[in-house]
Order: C-alpha cells, then structure tokens, then sequence
C-alpha cells in the first residue's frame, strides 16, 4: 500500500465534472487576467470567510507583500512575526524594506506566543503579523489588544487556515487583513500560484486593488507604483469550482484528525493539540517525536510518506542569518524544528489507509522498545 502525504489526482477525480467545466468557460471565453471568473471568486471567497471584500493576488507572498505594503509598512519599519512558518511569511516582511522580529512560539499550538510579542515592540514596530500554522489560528485576541494598544497593524497569515475559525470568527475577518495562499497543496488549492487577501476595511483592501495592477487608475493611468501580481481567471475558475466542496473538505479533515487521536492515543507521539473556542482545519496533522529521523525513515521504507514542516526555522535560514538570531534564541521554535512530523491527511484518505500508518506507527514504537 502506497499512502501521499497529499493526493491531488484523488480530488481531481471526485470532482473532475466541475473543475474541467471551469476551464473550458475560461478558454471559451478567452479572458484570461483579471476578468469576471476573478470577480466571482473574489465575491464568494469573500462571502464564505465573512469578509467585507477579497482581492485576488498573485500569490500568498504577494497577498503579504500587498497588505503590508497597503499599510504604509516600508523601510525602517519593523515586523514582529513567528520564524516557524514557511519562509514566504518573513520574505514578504524583507521586500517591503521592513525587518522582520522574530518571537518565540506557544510549543501546543505551534503560533506566536502573545506573552513574548510585547516586549518585542520598539518605536519602529508597525505591525504584528501572527501566522496560523497547520490550520490552528494563533491567539488572536491578546494579539489584537496589544496591537489596539500600541496603535499597530495585525494582519493574519491565513495561508494554512481556509475556513479556521476563532472564538466564532472565520480567520480573515479578526485582523486589520488577511492573507491566504491558494498554492495547489492547500485545503482551498488553485492548479498554479493564486492568493487573496481580506478583511473589512474598503479602504485598504482597494489600496491592495490598485497595487496588484500596476497603481492602475484607468487602462493607461497609473498614479503610483504598483506591481504586476494579479490572480489569473484560469485560477479564479478551478478555485470558484472547489469552493463549494471546501466545507465537507474540513469536516472530512476533521473526522480523520479525529481518527489518528483514537488510533495513535497510545503511542508516544505527542498529537495535535487543539486550543479551545476555535476551529483547527488540519491543513496538516503535526505530531512531535525525538525519534522523528529514524520513524521518518521507517515510514518510508512502508511506502507511507510523511513531511517535515519546518526543519530549519527562519532564523537559522542561510539567509537570513544576517538579522543576527543566534541558536538558542528562540528554542520552543528550534524544539519543534528537530521533532515535528506531519502524516498523511487529505479528505479522501481512506479509514483502511489510516489504520495501515497507525499499525506502522506502532510497529516502529515496538521495535525501539517504547
């Protein structure tokens, strides 16, 4: 039995009627930037997060780059975020001019930890960019009291959390904006780079329109500097196809997170921990193991494959040594690093499929004498 970590031809497949209608509408219609199929994604992502409007961008790390950019974030400035995210979240921080201050993370839920973000705060601080890793949203709350107090923007990196949900809120409605990536592996996926950004202000949201048309005014004016990082109608059509799917996605995510806790409740792999009064999406089911090369390794060699999400955090990336974090600055962060493991967890994996990686699990368990 051969088990992905992530099975795109098996979504495909479900709801291959759909996808392949989308696509011939965009070849028939020939309109392939921009457009009506962007418009109406923008207006039903909008309408399912519960957001006053959406822009769709070029990518998550241009949604980033656009929102901060919208917020006057520019050189000089400062950015407190988290250094274990995917490395787009800090990248997007550095294009703008601004320098990236990296905190520490809660080591349950894996996102920035409030208690260290204040202390964190200079003159140049201008906005807190708290990632929602693996589909859990991070601690949005004390995040927004503190921004409210130190007059800063907090804008959601909601890249892996389609559909998450704090304190009854869907993520992309909590902060000043919000930025999702549609990359292809993502619980809502486009067929190439796509991205959005949200949120409740009009007013930033159009700075982000014009921005990601080039300062566009009218087809030949343009007043400021802009950027060519629009979402193209091919990706508005397959991610306006997979939207209506994207609830009963979670919901099966949810059932088969559900099925690892009561299957691998006995092992030594510490679980996802859920935190209360939110919705985690399991982007990606993350469990923590000191043994996690050699179970990686075993894994492997059962045809089962696993991920590392993230091995090197941020700060110990080659480049970006240079903003001088030094090992052992951040060690909840470099902790996580050395002992995450994600399993295989995509809706249409099966319950006999699941039950074959937890035996592998507890095959392993016993042969290193847990």
């Amino acid at each position: 039995m051969q088990i992905s970590l992530v099975d795109l031809q098996a979504q495909y497949k479900s709801i291959r009627p759909q996808i392949d209608a989308a696509i011939e509408r965009v070849l028939h219609d020939a309109h392939f930037i921009l457009g009506e199929e962007v418009r109406r994604f923008e207006e039903s992502f909008a309408r399912y997060v519960g957001a006053a409007d959406c822009v769709g961008v070029a990518s998550g790390t241009a949604a980033i780059q656009l929102a901060l950019l919208a917020c006057g974030v520019g050189p000089g400035d400062e950015v407190i975020t988290t250094s274990h995210t995917f490395i787009a979240t800090v990248e997007a921080i550095w294009h703008v001019g601004a320098r990236p201050v990296l905190v520490d993370i809660d080591p349950l839920t894996y996102t920035l930890d409030p208690s260290l973000v204040e202390v964190a705060i200079t003159s140049r601080t201008r906005a807190i960019l708290p990632v929602h890793l693996y589909g859990q949203p991070a601690d949005l709350a004390p995040l927004l009291e503190i921004a409210q107090r130190h007059n800063l923007w907090l804008i959601e990196d909601a890249a892996q959390a389609h559909g998450a949900e704090y304190q009854g809120k869907r993520c992309g409605t909590i902060g000043h904006m919000a930025c999702f990536s549609f990359y292809p592996g993502k619980n809502l996926g486009a067929y190439g780079d796509a991205g959005a950004v949200t949120g409740n202000d009009l007013s930033l949201l159009n700075k982000v329109r014009k921005l990601r048309d080039h300062g566009r005014t009218s087809k030949y004016e343009h007043d400021e500097l802009g950027y060519g990082e629009r979402l193209d109608s091919l990706q508005a059509a397959v991610l306006g196809a997979k939207l209506p799917f994207l609830e009963s996605w979670t919901t099966a995510r949810r059932e088969i997170a559900s099925g690892y806790r009561q299957l691998l409740g006995n092992t030594h792999l510490v679980l996802p921990y859920e935190a209360p009064d939110l919705r985690h999406v399991y982007h990606l089911f993350v469990t923590r193991t000191p043994h996690r090369e050699a179970l990686l390794a075993h894994l492997q060699k059962n045809d089962i494959q696993a991920g590392v999400h993230y091995p090197i955090p941020v700060h110990l990336q080659p480049v970006y040594r240079k903003l001088g974090y030094p090992e052992a600055r951040l060690p909840e962060t470099e902790q996580a690093a050395r002992e995450v493991l994600s399993l295989p967890l995509y809706p249409e994996l099966g319950s006999e499929q699941l039950e074959f990686i937890a035996h592998s699990i507890q095959e392993f368990e016993k042969k290193i004498g847990n």
